[in-house]
């Protein structure tokens, strides 16, 4: 494995995480730390794995644990669009499925998959606790969208293409 280095900014990021917490217990700082890492280098990497260990000072199984269990992190490089689509109870009741098949047809790929321009990725999620607004969608881990109907995502991978040519 290899220490990476983070950016300044992501460094920064990790310190002022770890601040909130007794400095004898700055691996509660783990999570945050992980998303800053993820931000940067695009998904969490074994090295991303090993440099949070570090800077921690945690065992990398420890650390590794906490990235795995979690589906916030990308384990795997993912597309520069992360589209996350609920598949619980109450948005499956609420055309989830339907939302869900639209996506796999129009982006031609299925879950765990991206689309082979490295666009899209699609991956199932449980429930976002926003069931009265299903079927929701998660992009990137930061954005939820609700009430997503046939034409609302076609609208939303419309404006994600146009984002990703101008970026």
């Amino acid at each position: 494995m290899t220490i990476l280095q983070l950016s300044p900014q992501t460094m920064a990021d990790i310190e002022r995480n770890v601040a909130k917490y007794p400095p004898e217990q700055k691996q509660s700082a783990v999570m945050a730390a992980l998303i800053a890492a993820q931000t940067e280098i695009g998904w969490v990497s074994d090295d991303v794995i090993e440099t949070i260990a570090e800077i921690l000072g945690m065992p990398r199984i420890a650390v590794d644990e906490v990235a795995t269990f979690y589906n916030m992190y990308d384990t795997k490089p993912v597309g520069k669009y992360k589209l996350v689509i609920c598949t619980n109870l109450p948005c499956q009741l609420t055309h989830g499925e339907t939302a869900a098949t639209h996506l796999k047809k129009t982006l031609g790929i299925g879950y765990n998959e991206t689309t082979p321009c490295g666009t899209f990725t699609l991956k199932e999620g449980e429930c976002m606790g926003a069931c009265g607004d299903s079927p929701v969608m998660l992009v990137n881990n930061k954005r939820m969208c609700s009430f997503m109907s046939n034409e609302k995502i076609d609208a939303l991978l419309t404006e994600l293409r146009a984002q990703g040519k101008s970026a």
